[in-house]
C-alpha cells in the first residue's frame, strides 16, 4: 500500500495532491525504476475518489516523464534507459558535484500550475487553444526591419549603452501621444516603460504588498497574477466573475461580492481586466467601471488596471478604460505590445500618479536598470511612422474573423447543454461544458485527437469549476478553430452517450430487482 494521504478539505486539488505526493515518492526512493503502480480505477477505489483524479495525476506525471504506461501491463516508473533522469534518493547536502538536492534549498515549495507546461507538451501539429498570443503569421517583419535598421543607423550609441530606468526617451514621447489619443491625460514623470505587463505586475506587488496584505484579484483571473502576489505571501481573494448576464446582472466582476469584500478586509490593492477579460472575454459595463471606482475611493484602495486586450476590439464602439474616467488618481494602468504583434520583445508600459511611478522606478532599477533600448527606439519609430495604428486595424479585423467562425463553430457542434461567453474582442473566450463533466477529462481525450485547451483549474484564485474551460483563438486561423471545436464537440456526444447507456443500464438493474 502506497503511504498516500489526500485531503479533501485543502484548497489544493485533490489530483495536485496526488501527482506531488507520488513526486515526491519517485525523489526519496520510496518509487523505484521500474516498480509498478496502481492502475488509476484500482487506485481511486483505494483512495476513495474519482477515477478522473488519478487519471489527470498520472497524465501530468507521464508528461513529465516519471511514469510510463503499458497496455496489458500497468503504469510504471520509468527507468533510466528511457532517457530519464531519476534523482536517486541522498541527503539533502553530499561532497559532490551532482549530490545536491536542489529541490530541498527552493525558498517557495507550492510548485504552481503553468499553462506553458500545456503548449510545451503539445506535439508540433496539435491545434492548440492554450495560449493567448500574437497570431506569428501577421508578425510585420518587414516593417519591423526596416523600423531596426533607422535605430542603428541613426541612434546605435545611444540604445547600446546604458539610459534610464523610466524609459527611452523617444519612447516615451510617443507612448505619450497614443495616451493622448486614447484620452488617457498623462505626463512624462506619469509613465515607466516595463519588460511588458507580466514585469509591471511583479514591480507592482514589490513596490505595494508587505507578507499578509490582501490582494483582490478577479475570480477566474489570470493565472501569472495569481503566482506574482502569491509569490509576495499576499493573501489572494477572488471576487466573482459574471461570464454570463442574468435577469439584474451585468457581466464582469460581481459589484455586490466587491463591496462586501471591501467591506469585510483591509484590502491594499484590486487588480483586474475591465476589456475581455482573461480567461472569460467579458467586458465591464460603463455603469459597472464607475461603480468600481467610486468603491475604490470610499475605501482607498488603488486599481490596477489590466488593459493588454483593451485595443483588440471587434467594434469600433469602445468603453473608457478605469484610467479614462479616473478623478481620483486612483488607477495604475498597465499596458503591452504583446497581444497586438510582439510578445518577444517584452516592452510595456504603466500609467500612474507620479508618487506610484518614482517608487515602481526605484524597484525596477534594482531590478534590470531599464528595458531593452533597442527593442525600446525599434517601437518608437515603430509608432511614430504610423505602422503601430495601421496594424492594429489589420489585427482587430483578423481576430474578429476568428471570433466570429468560433461562435459559429460552438453554435454549430456543440451539444445545447453547453455554454459559452460572446466576447466582442480580445483573444479567448469562457466555455462551460454541461453539469457533471470534467475539463480536465476531457482534455485527457482530446490530446489524443491533437486538440489541446486551458481547463478551467488554472484560472481560479478560490475553488474551482471543473466544467469550464478557456479557448483562446488569435493563433489559429478559420479551418483550424472549425476543426477543433468539431473534435471537441465529437467527444463530448462519445461521453454523454456513454453516460446515457449507463443510466439505463442502472434503470433495468433496478427493475429486475424489483
Amino acid at each position: 500500500m502506497l503511504p498516500l494521504h489526500l485531503q479533501p478539505e485543502s484548497h489544493v486539488p485533490l489530483y495536485v495532491q496526488l501527482r506531488d505526493q507520488l513526486r515526491a515518492l519517485v525523489h526519496a526512493g520510496d518509487l523505484r525504476p521500474g516498480d509498478r503502480i496502481p492502475a488509476s480505477r484500482e487506485l481511486a477505489t483505494m483512495l476513495g475518489v474519482h477515477r478522473t483524479t488519478v487519471a489527470n495525476a498520472y497524465a501530468e506525471l507521464e508528461s513529465e516523464g516519471l511514469i510510463q504506461g503499458h497496455v496489458g501491463r500497468g503504469t510504471f516508473i520509468q527507468r533510466n534507459g528511457n532517457g530519464l533522469k531519476i534523482t536517486p534518493p541522498a541527503p539533502p547536502v553530499l561532497n559532490g558535484a551532482n549530490g545536491l538536492r536542489w529541490e530541498l534549498l527552493f525558498a517557495d515549495e507550492r510548485s504552481e500550475e503553468v499553462l506553458s507546461r500545456l503548449t510545451a507538451l503539445a506535439p508540433k501539429d496539435a491545434l492548440s487553444f492554450v495560449s493567448a498570443c500574437a497570431a506569428h503569421e501577421f508578425f510585420p517583419i518587414d516593417e519591423l526591419q526596416m523600423c531596426v535598421n533607422a535605430v542603428l543607423r541613426n541612434e546605435a550609441n545611444e540604445v547600446l549603452s546604458l539610459g534610464p530606468t523610466d524609459g527611452y526617451p523617444s519612447l516615451k514621447e510617443q507612448l505619450l501621444e497614443l495616451l493622448r489619443r486614447d484620452n488617457i491625460p498623462s505626463k512624462d514623470e506619469n509613465l515607466l516603460i516595463t519588460d511588458g505587463c507580466q514585469q509591471a505586475l511583479d514591480l507592482i506587488s514589490k513596490a505595494f504588498v508587505r507578507p499578509g496584505d490582501t490582494v483582490l484579484l478577479e475570480n477566474p483571473t489570470y493565472p501569472g497574477a495569481v503566482a506574482i502576489f502569491s509569490s509576495a505571501r499576499a493573501r489572494c481573494l477572488g471576487v466573482p466573475v459574471r461570464a454570463h448576464a442574468e435577469p439584474g446582472t451585468s457581466l464582469g466582476m460581481d459589484l455586490e461580492a466587491l463591496e462586501a469584500t471591501l467591506a469585510a478586509n483591509r484590502v491594499k490593492l484590486l487588480v483586474l481586466t475591465p476589456d475581455f477579460q482573461n480567461p472569460t472575454g467579458t467586458s465591464m459595463p460603463l455603469a459597472s467601471r464607475r461603480k468600481v471606482l467610486e468603491l475604490a475611493g470610499r475605501y482607498q484602495v488603488p486599481i490596477v488596471e489590466d488593459h493588454i486586450y483593451a485595443r483588440l476590439h471587434a467594434r469600433e464602439e469602445r468603453i473608457p478604460s478605469l484610467k479614462q474616467l479616473d478623478r481620483s488618481n486612483l488607477v495604475i494602468h498597465i499596458d503591452s505590445f504583446a497581444k497586438v504583434a510582439f510578445p518577444g520583445l517584452r516592452v510595456g508600459w504603466i500609467v500612474a500618479p507620479i508618487a506610484a511611478i518614482e517608487r515602481l522606478r526605484i524597484v525596477k532599477q534594482n531590478t534590470d536598470l531599464h528595458t531593452d533600448q533597442l527593442a525600446q527606439a525599434t517601437l518608437a519609430e515603430f509608432l511614430r511612422r504610423g505602422l503601430f495604428t495601421k496594424h492594429v486595424a489589420k489585427m482587430r479585423k483578423v481576430y474578429a474573423s476568428r471570433l466570429m467562425v468560433l461562435d459559429e463553430a460552438l453554435r454549430k457542434h456543440m451539444p445545447e447543454e453547453t455554454r459559452w461567453t460572446r466576447p466582442e474582442g480580445g483573444m479567448c473566450l469562457w466555455l462551460e461544458l454541461p453539469p457533471g463533466f470534467d475539463a480536465n477529462e476531457l482534455l485527457i481525450h482530446a490530446k489524443e485527437r491533437g486538440v489541446l485547451f486551458a481547463p478551467g483549474r488554472y484560472f481560479y484564485v478560490q475553488g474551482t469549476a471543473p466544467n469550464t474551460l478557456r479557448l483562446a483563438f488569435a493563433g489559429l486561423d478559420e479551418k483550424q478553430i472549425a476543426r477543433g471545436v468539431a473534435t471537441l464537440a465529437d467527444l463530448l456526444r462519445i461521453e454523454m452517450k456513454k453516460r446515457q447507456r449507463g443510466v439505463r443500464r442502472a434503470e433495468r438493474s433496478r427493475v429486475a430487482l424489483v
